[in-house]
């Protein structure tokens, strides 16, 4: 049965998913102010954008309310949020524009061949080099976006953490990650990509 336009989008997945879109001009304006407080408040909304989408999308698995709408917002709020983020840390000199245009070449690259394999029925899934990116991307930004030190409260000891140096280490780890992964999901696109054309070609000989 066909949902109806209010089954479709509102729901709690999609709602939170719609928050993280909103709340970017807030997290740009943070960002650029660059002060302590306000780059703490970044760093602050940022892993909350992070967080709200593991919890969205397991709520949409979980409750059964998963939509063609959840399906198409919730990478955009993924991308724009972490585009935003990326750009404004090039435009305050926190990262290297070059290790940017990686990440964000990769993402189109991936985005295209995962267009192209939906187009022709495939799914590709995604694979552990993927998820590492994910995660170690998302760890740096959050630290260049703190950028200051802190003294940092650990089980017996306290040490002061430069989180824009962990940040960059952190961001280097993805990008690393992030060609890995690419290279992986290439490779897969093309084993897929081989394994329909044989099955077209046996389903061609057994017509004949």
């Amino acid at each position: 049965m066909a949902k109806t336009l209010k089954e479709e989008f509102l729901n709690l997945p999609n709602m939170l998913t719609v928050a993280r879109i909103l709340v970017i001009p807030a997290f740009i304006l943070l960002t650029y102010w660059a002060d302590p407080v306000s780059s703490y408040w970044s760093a602050v909304i940022f892993a909350g954008a992070s967080i709200t989408d593991v919890i969205d999308g397991w709520l949409a698995r979980r409750k059964g309310l998963v939509t063609v709408v959840g399906k198409f917002l919730d990478p955009l709020a993924d991308k724009l949020i972490v585009m935003a983020a990326l750009v404004m840390l090039v435009r305050l000199g926190r990262v290297a524009s070059g290790l940017v245009i990686v990440l964000l070449a990769r993402e189109f690259i991936v985005t295209g061949l995962r267009t192209i394999a939906a187009s022709e029925g495939m799914v590709i899934a995604a694979g552990q080099g993927g998820k590492w990116k994910t995660s170690l991307q998302l760890s740096g930004i959050c630290c260049l976006l703190v950028h200051y030190s802190y003294d940092v409260n650990f089980l017996f000891f306290r040490l002061q953490t430069d989180f824009n140096k962990v940040g960059t280490w952190l961001l280097w780890l993805s990008v690393i990650a992030s060609v890995a992964s690419a290279v992986q999901y290439f490779k897969a696109f093309l084993d897929v990509m081989a394994g329909k054309e044989r099955q077209a070609a046996g389903q061609q000989k057994a017509l004949e």
